[in-house]
């Protein structure tokens, strides 16, 4: 992994760190494919259930770099995955954003692409695009009035005015608030908890979540029913099963 991109496990938790904090942590395209590879070692990490996104020096991310933008004219989008490798795939295992300081235009996408958000009590969110005649098409406009009240979300989106991370949080938006500083360390422990689960088991959830907005209600059903079959014929499921009734931790295989 490159220096633009640090990663750190710690008890079954991958920390990604965007490291680019003389930029306020913006996106260029060789950020944006190094993230990509960071998600895909997630994945491929078998000693690992879930992944905290975060940016270095008290900064979630300000974005895509305009400088390097203006400048080459490259937009940090990776095929197929979009920005910073993120906002139109997400990782198979579930991701925290854990957002200090500012998580705005871009930024604000990656963390609205991740499953959880945890956010110290003064970071701000914003998507400014309007105010520079753009539009913010990375996820913004989509997934945030799925995630706040409608009129909220218009109003964030049309004016580009930044909001607090306490009043995400009053809306829904941010699943925890920590202290200015402790983001990372509220995050991995949100993040600890979830690994306690089995990870078969943590993948298929996230994995059905974010299939089934599209189904019918009709259909729901009988299409999560082959979706889980695997889990309840899994080593795993047997596992939990058997480790509760011995009242004991399970000892999880993944499979």
């Amino acid at each position: 992994m490159s220096d633009l991109v640090k990663i750190e496990v710690v008890d079954r938790v991958m920390v990604i760190s965007i490291n680019r904090p003389e930029a306020r942590n913006a996106i260029n395209f060789e950020t944006a494919v190094e993230m990509a590879k960071a998600f895909d070692a997630l994945d491929a990490n078998d000693d690992v259930v879930i992944g905290v996104l975060t940016g270095a020096g008290g900064t979630f991310s300000s974005g895509m770099d305009l400088k390097a933008f203006a400048k080459t004219g490259q937009r940090p989008l990776v095929p197929g995955r979009g920005l910073g490798g993120l906002c139109e795939k997400s990782p198979e295992k579930p991701l925290i954003a854990a957002v200090e300081g500012y998580a705005l235009a871009g930024g604000c996408e990656l963390a609205l692409a991740c499953d959880l958000i945890v956010a110290a009590n003064d970071a701000k969110f914003g998507l400014p695009e309007t105010k520079r005649g753009l539009v913010p098409s990375s996820g913004g406009m989509l997934r945030l009035p799925q995630r706040i009240p409608h009129h909220i979300a218009m109003e964030v989106i049309l004016t580009g005015e930044m909001m607090s991370a306490e009043r995400a949080y009053h809306f829904g938006m941010v699943n925890r608030l920590a202290e200015s500083g402790k983001a990372v360390e509220a995050a991995q422990e949100l993040g600890a908890m979830i690994a306690e689960n089995g990870p078969l088991a943590v993948r298929t959830a996230k994995k059905i979540i974010l299939e089934s907005k599209d189904w019918r209600q009709a259909d729901m059903f009988d299409l999560q029913r082959p979706r889980v079959a695997h889990i309840f014929a899994s080593a795993d499921a047997k596992e939990g099963a058997t480790a509760f009734a011995e009242k004991r931790k399970p000892v999880w295989q993944g499979k």
